[in-house]
C-alpha cells in the first residue's frame, strides 16, 4: 500500500474524521463530562488512544512494547482532566504522535517488525489507524450528546 494511504487515513479521510479536529474547540472542562449510560469521558477516550498511539509507536521504532495485563488497563480512571493544561498538553502529545505516525508511514511498509507476530510496518500502521479512527467515532458521539458538537472548524 502506499504510504499516502496511511497518511491520508491518519487524519481521517472519506467518511472517517480526522482525529484531531475531532477534539477541536472543546474546553477541558466538558472534555470531562461523562453521559448517563454512556463508559467513557472524552478525556477518558484520549487518554486510551494515546497510550495505544504510543504502544504502536514503539513497535514502529524497533522496541518491543509491554503490553497491558488487561485492556482494560488501556483506560485511565481519572474522567476529567485538572485543568486547561493538562487537556492542551495531552492534546499536543497525540498530535505529535500522528505526526510521528506520519513519518513511520514514509518508510519500507513491508519491513517486518514483530516477526514473532508476523506483522509488518504497514499492519501495525494500519492497526494504528483503524483505532484512532473507532475511537474518533466515539468522541464525536459523546460530544453530539453533551451538546458539544460540532468542532467550530466543522
Amino acid at each position: 500500500m502506499p504510504s499516502n494511504f496511511f497518511e491520508g487515513g491518519l487524519h481521517g479521510e472519506n467518511s472517517h474524521a480526522d482525529p484531531l479536529e475531532v477534539f477541536e474547540g472543546l474546553q477541558w472542562n466538558t472534555a470531562g463530562v461523562k453521559p448517563a449510560n454512556c463508559p467513557y469521558s472524552v478525556w477518558q477516550v484520549l487518554n486510551h488512544m494515546i497510550f495505544w498511539q504510543d504502544f504502536y509507536l514503539t513497535y514502529l521504532k524497533g522496541s518491543v512494547p509491554v503490553h497491558p495485563e488487561h485492556d482494560e488497563d488501556s483506560w485511565p480512571v481519572a474522567i476529567a482532566p485538572t485543568n486547561e493544561t493538562e487537556w492542551s498538553d495531552a492534546i499536543v502529545q497525540f498530535s505529535k504522535g500522528l505526526q510521528e505516525a506520519e513519518n513511520e508511514a514514509k518508510k519500507d511498509l513491508n519491513e517486518m517488525k514483530d516477526a514473532k507476530l508476523e506483522r509488518t510496518r504497514g499492519v501495525i500502521l494500519a492497526t494504528l489507524m483503524t483505532h484512532n479512527s473507532y475511537h474518533t467515532g466515539q468522541v464525536a458521539l459523546i460530544r453530539r450528546i453533551i451538546g458539544a458538537w460540532p468542532p467550530p472548524s466543522w
